[in-house]
């Protein structure tokens, strides 16, 4: 992981002399989207590289321990390992990022990974996850009860009616305390951005949630109507972009909800090399939430590889 970011105190002045161009962050986004995509082995390799940034993640009201533990197994053997073999790769220890799930079924999670002698992470979404409007006393008990099961990681979601009523000192303490509940484990702060109406405010929220300590901030919860868009994610990143000219400090990006399909993965990948630069090519400064995302990754890999796609039973399951 890179440096911690430490935080800052709110500085309200930078917050409230923000104003987004919404053209300009529309034709930014047309822009990323035109862009020529890698072809073959290229593609393949960058393919790879979006495998090793995705966040694994289950949040369905009937997860068990036992599709817990086969998405455990997924993320440790993300691709099989004979399509990485005649790649070349089957060494070099690809896996997903992490594993993300609910906080009742983190113990799930790190007792099948501890089993398969894997040190995969383990993320859980806390903070009254997707909503974030229970009492914020259940909501700090919530992180700690998932740091004290063994997440690594924790995906904090903002209470966004601060947010929409422009309480920005009452937002930044909120997610201070949350950093606190956090202790060692890395904040990804979810800003629901389907949900803050404009880009300027989203802008200001993502600027809050870094001066408070956010390692990452991370565009959706998957259950909102507007999840991960590319103008939203422009808006993100700018906002991680002017933190780090200003602070020194990188924080991460995480788009989440309605990533699919291999080719949108590319494009998030080509978004981040042009905006931010390779350094945020990697999962300690990118992550992709997704759940069915894996599947259809494999499915291109193997088409690299035979030639052909798959039969629906030649893949397994995630």
């Amino acid at each position: 992981m890179s440096a911690r970011n430490p935080g800052m105190d709110l500085d309200l002045e930078w917050v409230l002399k923000i104003r987004v161009n919404t053209q300009a962050v529309l034709k930014r986004a047309q822009q990323i989207q035109g862009r020529k995509v890698a072809k073959k082995q290229w593609q393949a390799a960058w393919l790879l590289k979006a495998v090793t940034c995705i966040d694994l993640t289950t949040l369905a009201g009937d997860d068990t321990p036992s599709n817990v533990h086969r998405l455990c197994m997924k993320a440790t053997q993300p691709i099989r390992h004979d399509l990485l073999k005649s790649m070349d790769m089957h060494d070099k220890g690809i896996t997903t990022a992490a594993v993300c799930v609910y906080p009742s079924r983190v113990a799930d999670a790190v007792k099948s990974l501890k089993a398969a002698n894997s040190s995969l992470p383990v993320a859980s979404v806390a903070t009254g996850f997707p909503a974030g409007q229970t009492p914020l006393k259940t909501r700090l008990e919530e992180v700690q009860m998932a740091v004290e099961d063994g997440a690594t990681e924790i995906d904090i979601v903002i209470n966004r009616t601060l947010a929409l009523t422009g309480q920005w000192r009452a937002l930044y303490d909120e997610i201070r305390q949350f950093r606190e509940a956090c202790g060692d484990a890395h904040m990804k702060t979810i800003l629901a951005v389907g949900e803050l109406g404009t880009f300027t405010n989203v802008y200001k929220a993502s600027l809050v949630s870094m001066m408070a300590g956010s390692d990452f901030i991370k565009t959706s919860t998957g259950k909102e109507s507007v999840n991960a868009t590319y103008p939203v994610a422009i808006v993100m990143v700018r906002a991680i972009r002017d933190y780090y000219l200003r602070t020194g400090y990188k924080v991460g990006f995480k788009p989440a909800g309605g990533i699919r399909t291999a080719q949108e993965s590319l494009v998030w990948l080509t978004l981040m090399k042009e905006e931010l630069g390779d350094e945020w090519l990697s999962p300690h400064l990118f992550r992709l939430g997704a759940s069915s995302l894996l599947a259809d990754i494999e499915r291109q890999i193997y088409h690299y590889v035979t030639g052909r796609y798959p039969a629906y039973h030649e893949l397994p399951m995630a």
